[in-house]
């Protein structure tokens, strides 16, 4: 039926039917509202509107504003163009539950002269009355949809805090019919879950476990959920899916609820709603502790949040981390005793493995500066000394829990195995007993059930081939012999020592002991104060005697006056005062030597000045030998450490004087290519602009 307010001009236009329904439940389950709401557009049609268009890209799609919502976007962009004539739906939630958009939207209808029109009527947003209905329209959509929500998560909030909520639970865990949380009745599931813990306990990380089975080709229960049905499928273990299991605190038997929240910022003016943030566990909603049997208990699932915690190395930066490798024996437990934060490790490049504990302080502020720094080589050492004194007692008992844990490492992977073993015969089984029933004359059915069986036969036989190559591994590698580990147990530093032992070992031997060790420097004795804070509460005290690094060998001590004897006239005076400084040579006031200083004592000595053009030089300095080389000086010194470049001193710690003629030998360029390959590509090509200007250098040559 024509209405009074659509008039020729609206027909002209096109008609907007808009589709949406909140969430997929309701677009799967609710067909009646998707009917009504498709049948606007037939309604459309009847009135008289020749072009219809139905925008139903937000099925799914909550209108509260906080999700981003295409087709709305597309509607009013059309409403914009002023081509749009009427735009229907059922009722106002359907195109807004947001105050904000529904109010937009009605502004651009009356100015593009647009029409709103549901089943209750035909509404002309530039008319004052029907504008007013509108805005109290929207106003009732916003309201009870806020009042719907506070009643739905009142009601959520008061069933979960009693452990009554369902919701998926997950592999190794399932529903009874009283609303409790019980263990999978599944012998094999179970068995996989126990596993998983106990790999977790014996390799302290989420990913050697995810590693660990992954070679022993132990797969893993998934939970698989279509609507109300639930069912378990076994796949190749996922490294999420490992993680999953180790977070989870049901496996702890607590019931939990909450875990994660939403978060919603604002995006282009718009407000985002993002769900699947996780809470600290102080903010969970819902948390019961022994509400079912649990696969491990509480004080376990703490334990192994922690370690979890350590894993994370960019994380709390200022907690202790876990051993990830490496040859520094405190890498992410060491503690600066000076600002309390936790010590950084650098390692040195090249041939030289050394590593140096620093702490930077807070570097973040400029010139704020460092704290203190401690080689790492006599760090560890105090600490490696300090624990194999305090396990020296339990050696034996430990070789004895070694040997017992190897053997129990294949007997779990064995009866994983056989658990599969059971399951596909009882497929295989299911599946012969499926094609005896069936009528022979229905060959179709027939046909696809016997390709069912062969399938289920066929892996049968894989898992059978599987144990079997899994018992004779077992049969062929050697049984732990108890003589042999107690033999090592008698000398645990021969072990802890040796060339084969593995640096994460040693690492996660230190973790299970020391908690953390505090680092400081006490400047009156020059040593350092290792304060070892062991697991079990007590504290160790350990005093290093520090090294004295850039003093001058005692037994070649000389005066400044001989020193310029020697010296005077080879080298410039800056040279000489660099010198008497390296020997740690004072004036007679005890101030440093400087060019003015050492002018001046040249010439109460007599001693004649350097004259560079006394003669054409025949050897130059490592500065000079550096820039003609394009080079650093720190790589010339290396070259002649090395013997690649020859060099000669007047005496010990004087300036090396280096033949002119050795920068162009053949050795030298070798030398020179070798520390090239070991920088950047930038680097690289800078030395090759550099050689280029030696004599000698050919475009296209070796360095």
């Amino acid at each position: 039926m024509m209405h009074a307010k659509i008039t020729a001009e609206h027909l002209a236009r096109s008609a907007i039917v808009y589709v949406r329904q909140s969430t997929m439940s309701q677009v799967l389950g609710n067909l009646e509202s998707q009917k009504r709401q498709y049948q606007m557009a037939e309604a459309a049609r009847d009135t008289g509107f020749s072009s219809v268009e139905v925008i139903d890209e937000d099925l799914g799609r909550s209108g509260s504003g906080q999700v981003a919502r295409p087709g709305f976007q597309r509607l009013v962009a059309e409403v914009c163009a002023g081509s749009v004539g009427a735009v229907y739906c059922i009722e106002a939630s359907r195109l807004a539950r947001n105050g904000r958009d529904w109010h937009h939207l009605i502004d651009l209808c009356a100015l593009t002269g647009a029409l709103v029109v549901d089943p209750e009527g035909v509404y002309d947003p530039r008319l004052m009355n029907d504008r007013l209905l509108l805005g109290l329209k929207g106003t009732m959509s916003e309201y009870e949809l806020n009042l719907l929500r506070q009643r739905g998560l009142a009601a959520r909030d008061a069933k979960a805090s009693r452990g009554e909520l369902r919701f998926t639970l997950p592999p190794g865990y399932c529903w009874s019919e009283d609303d409790r949380i019980e263990m999978d009745p599944d012998e094999r599931v179970q068995r996989v879950i126990h596993l998983i813990f106990a790999k977790f306990r014996e390799l302290g990380s989420g990913r050697q476990v995810f590693l660990w089975l992954r070679a022993a080709d132990i797969h893993l229960p998934v939970v698989q959920r279509n609507g109300a049905l639930r069912k378990i499928t076994w796949r190749k273990p996922a490294y999420h899916s490992v993680m999953q299991v180790l977070h989870s605190p049901i496996y702890a038997g607590a019931y939990a609820f909450g875990r994660t929240g939403n978060r919603t910022r604002v995006v282009d003016g718009q407000a985002r709603k993002t769900s699947g943030h996780h809470r600290a566990i102080e903010q969970w909603n819902v948390l019961i502790q022994d509400s079912h049997e649990g696969y491990i208990d509480w004080r376990a699932y703490e334990e192994n949040r922690r370690m979890l915690g350590e894993n994370a190395h960019m994380q709390k930066r200022t907690a202790r981390k876990s051993g990830r490798g490496g040859q520094a024996l405190l890498s992410g437990m060491a503690r600066c005793a000076r600002c309390g934060r936790m010590m950084r490790v650098f390692y040195k490049t090249g041939t030289d493995q050394s590593h140096r504990y620093q702490c930077r302080g807070d570097d973040g502020h400029v010139g704020a500066g460092l704290c203190i720094g401690a080689g790492g080589g006599g760090i560890d050492a105090a600490v490696a000394s300090q624990l194999l004194e305090a396990v020296s007692g339990r050696a034996v008992q430990a070789a004895l829990l070694a040997g017992q844990q190897a053997a129990k490492a294949q007997e779990t992977v064995r009866m994983a195995v056989e658990r599969e073993l059971e399951e596909a015969r009882y497929a295989a089984d299911l599946a012969e007993r499926r094609h005896e029933h069936v009528d022979p004359a229905k060959r179709h059915v027939a046909r696809t059930l016997e390709a069912r069986w062969n399938a289920a036969l066929e892996k049968v036989a894989a898992v059978e081939q599987k144990l079997g190559r899994l018992g004779a591994d077992m049969r062929s590698k050697p049984r732990v012999d108890p003589a042999v580990l107690m033999k090592l147990a008698a000398d645990l530093p021969f072990v802890w020592n040796a060339a084969g032992t593995d640096a994460r070992a040693r690492q996660r031997l230190v973790r299970l002991l020391i908690e953390e060790v505090v680092i400081d420097i006490d400047a009156n004795t020059n040593e350092f104060v290792l304060v070892l804070h062991w697991i079990g509460g007590r504290h160790t005290e350990v005093r290093l005697v520090r090294r004295k690094t850039g003093r001058f060998p005692p037994n070649r001590e000389l005066a400044a006056g001989e020193v310029l004897r020697k010296l005077g006239g080879h080298w410039p005076d800056r040279e000489l005062a660099v010198t008497l400084n390296r020997m740690r040579c004072r004036t007679e006031d005890g101030e440093t030597w400087t060019t003015v200083r050492v002018a001046a004592l040249r010439d109460r000595l007599a001693i004649p000045p350097y004259d560079p053009d006394a003669e054409i030089p025949k050897s130059i300095s490592v500065d000079a030998a550096a820039k003609r080389l394009g080079v650093c000086v720190a790589s010339v010194h290396k070259l002649i450490r090395s013997g690649t470049l020859p060099a000669s001193q007047i005496m010990y710690s004087a300036p090396w004087k280096i033949p002119i003629g050795a920068l162009e030998s053949e050795t030298v360029r070798i030398g020179l290519q070798e520390i090239a390959a070991r920088r950047p590509r930038q680097a690289l090509d800078k030395v090759k602009d550099k050689s280029m200007t030696l004599p000698g250098f050919e475009e296209g040559g070796a360095l």
